[in-house]
């Protein structure tokens, strides 16, 4: 029997992923390659940011973004977006990397995996939040499958895998009273049953943080070793702190000031996503400028104030490829979902996972949570904290060079 080039494309590609045991074409997961092309909605997204009119004068004058995003900026992204902006570049770029699909309890789960050339490579699942996406980690996911040393000379390089949340992106949305526990149920599934990983690592920043530490929490046999920059716990208040006699050093003390504000006046988007996340969902939904405004807001706020500016990625570019991904896929109403479906993913009680697994945190000075030392190590077997002068919430694009060599630190603790 003679295969078509597409099968045989598909069965090279499948037996890339599964580490050396081809997966049949019938295979029970539906493990496919996935290719980018969402070019025919472009012509329609355009229309609508250059038919979005917008205020001539601003309601609110000299506040900066303090007040949300500035009417000024909110045209300097308009004009680029019409002017600059190339999506057809952007998609070819996405799809230099290998993105596959496979169906687990019902859902169609988009991701990438980049395999490192190395026989010892660690299997490192990456896992992104909201307003984020795949895009968060795309600066860093060749340089990590690449070979480095860790800060004490160990070799390290890792396969990476990065899923888009269900709900986001090419992933299914996910069905009601759906959690970040289910989430990394289907994750674990997707490292172990359909990549065939016995064991891997991973990490996880805003949401992906939760999903990250449900892995460590719930499947403590395969998961072992956690990274992350954010907790799904909330952070502790100046009182707390000094009740349990922690004491901060002037880096600390600034980032705390800095959680402490974004508490008191950021968190409104947090408060609307939670009980009416289907009126901003569907209010947004066949908007560019509006999904540009709410979401380009959270990436200037949340991120390093040197944004764009080495060794910050983070350009306009950088977010108008972001937003652009949100509306092509139709995903924003869909993604904003998990904040309803988990009101307590952010709990103020701690608890500690049932896994001996080496946890490493990472801090960055802009990030809008803080958690010192002290705390992160009631959640796990903390053995490294980073304290990072640059960057912000989405590390990838603030500070990709820290966040790598953050990552590598995980082969200095990872075993089997």
């Amino acid at each position: 029997m003679r295969l078509s080039l597409a099968k045989l494309l598909a069965l090279s590609c499948l037996y890339e992923v599964s580490q050396g045991s081809p997966v049949p074409l019938g295979n029970e997961y539906q493990l496919q390659p996935y290719n980018i092309d969402l070019s025919s909605r472009v012509p329609r997204m355009l229309d609508l940011i250059k038919g979005t009119k917008l205020p001539a004068q601003p309601v609110y004058i000299n506040t900066g973004t303090s007040a949300g995003i500035s009417l000024s900026l909110l045209e300097s992204f308009q004009t680029e977006w019409q002017t600059i902006f190339d999506w057809n570049r952007e998609q070819e770029e996405m799809n230099k990397f290998n993105h596959y699909t496979a169906v687990i309890e019902g859902l169609k789960i988009h991701f990438i995996h980049e395999r490192s050339e190395a026989e010892d490579a660690i299997p490192l699942l990456l896992v992104h939040g909201w307003p984020g996406s795949f895009l968060e980690f795309v600066p860093v996911i060749n340089e990590l499958t690449q070979n480095a040393t860790t800060a004490t000379g160990q070799n390290v390089s890792f396969h990476v895998v990065v899923a888009s949340l269900p709900g986001f992106a090419f992933s299914s949305s996910p069905p009601v009273n759906w959690t970040v526990a289910d989430t990394a149920r289907v994750f674990n599934t997707l490292l172990t049953k359909v990549l065939h990983y016995d064991t891997y690592a991973t990490f996880g920043t805003d949401w992906g943080a939760g999903i990250a530490y449900s892995l460590y929490s719930q499947f403590n046999n395969t998961v072992r070793a956690l990274s992350l920059d954010f907790l799904p716990f909330q952070p502790y208040t100046p009182a707390q702190l000094a009740a349990e006699n922690i004491t901060l050093s002037p880096l600390e003390e600034f980032e705390q000031a800095e959680a402490t504000e974004w508490e008191n006046t950021g968190e409104g988007y947090f408060i609307e996503q939670t009980t009416k996340a289907n009126t901003i969902g569907l209010a947004l939904y066949d908007n560019p400028v509006g999904q540009l405004a709410w979401i380009g807001e959270k990436f200037v706020n949340w991120s390093d104030p040197n944004a764009g500016q080495s060794p910050s990625v983070l350009t306009h570019n950088e977010i108008l490829r972001s937003v652009s991904l949100y509306y092509l896929s139709e995903c924003f109403a869909s993604s904003v979902v998990i904040y309803q479906q988990n009101a307590n993913g952010f709990s103020t009680v701690y608890t500690k996972a049932n896994n001996d697994a080496p946890l490493l945190f990472s801090a960055f000075k802009y990030n809008v949570g803080f958690w010192p030392p002290a705390v992160v190590a009631k959640t796990g077997n903390l053995v490294l904290y980073t304290n990072h002068e640059s960057g912000g919430h989405f590390p990838g694009l603030d500070n990709p060079p820290a966040l790598l060599e953050d990552l590598r630190e995980i082969a200095t603790y990872w075993s089997n």
